[in-house]
Order: structure tokens, then C-alpha cells, then sequence
């Protein structure tokens, strides 16, 4: 299974890639890298709705840097992981717990056999709110987690409590694998950098949207109501008073100041409440910060640094 190379987006050498069948029969695309000499670990990377391993090759040569393994997957029904529907450009789910059976056998099929313990997870979005429930369920793979921009609610409260009734009826009505009302179907039609909610940094955004281009099966169009339903559960589920308390990993919640898509709000609540838990803002930074300019990456390094064991600072 090979990735895509581009001349702005050249693959991090020395790659072992492959696909490996969830129990739920789910073929997941997977990457690995090992450790220069000496090595600190492993770094398990877990990316956002719609996002692709490609996408992440700077942040694999960033840990790899470090002093870290590096492994990365395609949830199911992203990048060149098996779609859930018919229709390929729906980013469909039934529930996150479907995402969390994709962690288990990420890790027991790739993680845990070929690469160095001891091991530790850096999340984007939707993949931080993953980890979030992996971690709550018990799982202690990850000695530390770092979180960027991680999916505790979105940036209104109360636009999620409102959101939800009419989602959840919309899916109980049968229209679970539609598109969300309203939302753009069709990835071509992206407004493009001006205005854009992810990323400040221009030739980062162009790199990403090159991808697709190169290699259209990467990418998704919107989410399917399904895909909302279960999200909107998951934040619900992360209000309870006791679900940060039930999490006993060290944690970094990472926020960027200038999100749009997720709440900073939510994020900082959510990190006062667990039990090892820490919480850092990027302040102008928008929603992808491993994708932004320069000073607001070197913000979020310089944090992980100072957290994650055995990465040393690269001043």
C-alpha cells in the first residue's frame, strides 16, 4: 500500500506500510517508521475527521527528530481505509465506539508487535475525542496523550444542545447514511484559503489540498447525520460531571486560540476536571495547528517537549 509522494509533500523515507481487518471486518491503511538509533519510543498519531496519513508526513519528520517511532492510520471510512457506504465521499459512522474498535486493532495488530514501548499518543480533533474515550474506558497503552484542538464540544454550547434533537430525529427517521442538511457534499467546491477556519498559513493549506488532487481517493466530502449523531453523543457523554475524574492518564490538551470549529471553552473545562490533566492556548492560532505557520507549531512542539518524556527540545 503505497503513499502518496508529492514534490510538496515528500514521504518520510523508509516507511512500512500495509492494511491491517478490524474484528467488524474494516480493512485499515496503516504506516509506521521506526526510531532513529537510540530511540524514546513510539508516537502513535490519531488525525482529524476527513484527514489522511499524507497529510501528517511533517509532523512524522518532526517526532521522527526527536527521537521517536512513528505510527499513523486511516480511521475507517477516511483516506485509503475502507468506506462505510456505498458513496465513498459520504464520512459516514455509526458510532465512535467504532472508532475506538479501530484504535484496539491499530494497536494490537501494528503498535504493540513492531514498535518500541514506551508509548505515547498525539491527537487531533475528532482523534483527541477517540483517545478521550479509549482512555475513559480503561485502555492504559499511552503513557501521556497530547491533544491539539481536541473535540469536546463545538464552539457554542448551546449549538450542539439544539443541534441534537433535530439530528437524532433526522437519523431515527431513516435518513442516518444522507448528508447533513445544508453542508458543502462535494470537496471540490471548498471556498479555498481566504476565510478558511483551519489553518493561516498558505502554502500549508495549498500543500493539504494538493493531496486530494494528486490522489482523489483520500480524501471525504461532509459528514453523514449518522457521523453528527454519534459525535454530538460523545460530546453529551464528556459533560458528565465524572467523565474527566474516570481518566487517569497524563494529559495535554493543546487549544488554539482562533478556533472556529471546536470550543477553546470546552477544552479548557474539560482539562480542569481530570485528574492528570494540563491545558495550553496557542493564542491566534486556528483549528489545525500542526498545520499552521511556523511560530504557532513551534508553540505547540516546545509544549510537547516539555511534556512527553524523552523529547528533547530542538532549540
Amino acid at each position: 500500500m503505497k503513499l502518496v509522494s508529492i514534490p510538496g509533500n515528500p514521504g518520510p523515507g523508509d516507511a512500512v506500510t500495509g492494511k491491517i481487518r478490524t474484528p467488524d471486518g474494516v480493512e485499515l491503511r496503516f504506516a509506521r517508521w521506526d526510531a532513529p538509533a537510540n530511540g524514546k519510543g513510539s508516537v502513535c498519531v490519531f488525525t482529524g475527521r476527513g484527514e489522511f496519513i499524507e497529510k501528517y508526513f511533517e509532523t512524522v519528520r518532526d517526532l521522527r527528530r526527536r527521537g521517536f517511532a512513528v505510527a499513523v492510520m486511516d480511521w475507517r471510512g477516511q483516506g485509503h481505509s475502507s468506506r462505510q457506504l456505498p458513496d465513498p465521499r459520504k464520512g459516514h459512522v455509526e458510532s465512535f465506539s467504532e472508532f475506538e474498535l479501530d484504535v484496539e486493532t491499530f494497536m494490537q495488530r501494528v503498535v504493540l508487535p513492531d514498535c518500541p514501548p514506551p508509548y505515547f499518543a498525539l491527537a487531533h480533533s475528532m482523534g483527541g475525542a477517540v483517545l478521550l474515550r479509549v482512555a475513559h474506558s480503561g485502555k492504559r497503552w499511552f503513557e501521556r496523550m497530547v491533544l491539539a484542538a481536541p473535540l469536546i464540544d463545538l464552539p457554542y454550547a448551546r449549538s450542539s444542545l439544539l443541534l441534537r434533537i433535530p439530528i437524532r430525529s433526522l437519523r431515527l427517521a431513516g435518513f442516518g447514511a444522507s448528508y447533513v442538511p445544508g453542508s458543502n457534499v462535494d470537496m471540490m467546491r471548498a471556498s479555498g484559503f481566504a476565510g478558511n477556519p483551519l489553518t493561516s498559513d498558505p502554502v500549508r493549506y495549498a500543500r493539504n489540498a494538493s493531496i486530494p488532487e494528486q490522489d482523489p481517493a483520500v480524501g471525504i466530502g461532509s459528514p453523514t447525520v449518522a457521523w453528527l449523531d454519534a459525535a454530538l453523543e460523545t460530546i453529551v457523554a464528556f459533560r458528565a460531571a465524572d467523565y474527566p475524574s474516570r481518566i487517569d492518564r497524563p494529559i495535554l490538551m493543546v487549544a488554539a486560540g482562533g478556533d472556529t470549529v471546536v470550543s477553546g471553552a470546552a477544552i479548557k473545562g474539560f482539562a480542569a476536571r481530570l485528574s492528570a490533566g494540563s491545558h495550553f492556548v496557542i493564542e491566534g492560532a486556528r483549528h489545525e495547528i500542526l498545520q499552521e505557520q511556523d511560530g504557532y507549531r513551534e508553540q505547540l512542539w516546545e509544549a510537547f517537549d516539555a511534556f512527553v518524556p524523552g523529547a528533547p527540545s530542538l532549540k
